[in-house]
């Protein structure tokens, strides 16, 4: 949660070019990860159980690179809810769109994982087209008021609640409405299952097999990876995935776990290993974390 104290400080970060704002990004990020220690050491778990193969040394430098990314991700959040619709299509370059518009037609799913990118993409989606996301609220008033803002300032899109259930949401993409979906987070044992994570066992929602199946929905998978120095980010759509939903869940969930772990590999410094992935155990397992 941020204070106000800290979003007045990104208002006023927000005026700042790029070339200024990222650098001060990645020293906040380098602060934190000493400063930060209980998050650090969630960090350095998830490291060790995901690449076991990585020595510490090389652990640690992806943890470092990790924080450095995540405080520039930080630092970056005022452009998003106070910049210009101009500067944020300047700012996050879009590849692979043909990808989605070929199966335009149908229900899509943009399957957008927890990278540090995720919500420039999410901007950088809503200043041309209109989509479907789930929303929670904020306890601080004053904080989700601004959230809110950055996610409605452009295009609106069509927002729903944890507890609107899915057949609200199914709806919502009949009409034509892709659905900026984020399945990849410990939500506890409801309407999850464990599959592999990197081969360890984690509770993972099955609701990416189950929407694309009520909705008859294409996945397309959507991924915002955060570029070096101050060039920005890319927004990149990827092919839709054939033959999906299967007749098996837990293979669908397996399958989604599978693509995310690729992508982590080309880029594990900007995946949000900060949350605890493996918090909730199978029965009689011991807590990891």
């Amino acid at each position: 949660m941020l204070t106000r104290a800290a979003l007045a400080v990104l208002w006023l970060l927000h005026f700042l070019p790029l070339a200024l704002l990222a650098p001060l990004g990645r020293a906040l990020g380098f602060f934190l990860y000493f400063l930060a220690g209980e998050r650090r050491k969630v960090v350095l778990t998830n490291l060790r159980l995901c690449f076991p193969q990585q020595g510490d040394e090389e652990r640690g430098r992806i943890a470092r690179a990790h924080f450095q990314a995540f405080g520039r991700m930080l630092a970056e959040h005022g452009i998003l809810w106070w910049s210009s619709k101009e500067r944020i299509q300047r700012l996050v370059r879009v590849e692979g769109v043909e990808c989605w518009q070929a199966v335009a037609n149908r229900p899509v799913i943009w399957l957008a994982p927890h990278f540090v990118g995720l919500d420039m993409g999410g901007s950088r989606i809503i200043t041309e087209w209109q989509g479907v996301s789930v929303y929670g609220q904020q306890k601080d008033p004053v904080f989700d008021r601004i959230l809110l803002h950055g996610r409605t300032r452009f295009i609106t899109p069509v927002l729903f609640s944890r507890q609107d259930g899915i057949r609200s949401i199914v709806r919502a993409m009949r009409k034509g409405l892709p659905l900026y979906y984020l399945p990849d987070m410990d939500l506890g044992e409801r309407d999850s299952i464990f599959v592999p994570f990197f081969g360890i066992p984690a509770a993972t929602i099955t609701g990416l097999s189950r929407i694309a199946r009520l909705a008859d929905a294409v996945v397309v998978p959507v991924i915002t990876r955060q570029l070096p120095g101050a060039a920005g980010y890319v927004l990149r759509f990827y092919p839709a995935w054939r033959d999906f939903p299967s007749e098996d869940m837990a293979a669908d969930t397996r399958r989604m776990n599978a693509f995310i772990e690729e992508r982590v590999r080309e880029m594990p410094e900007q995946y949000y290993w900060v949350h605890k992935r493996f918090k909730t155990r199978p029965p009689g397992e011991a807590r990891i974390y």
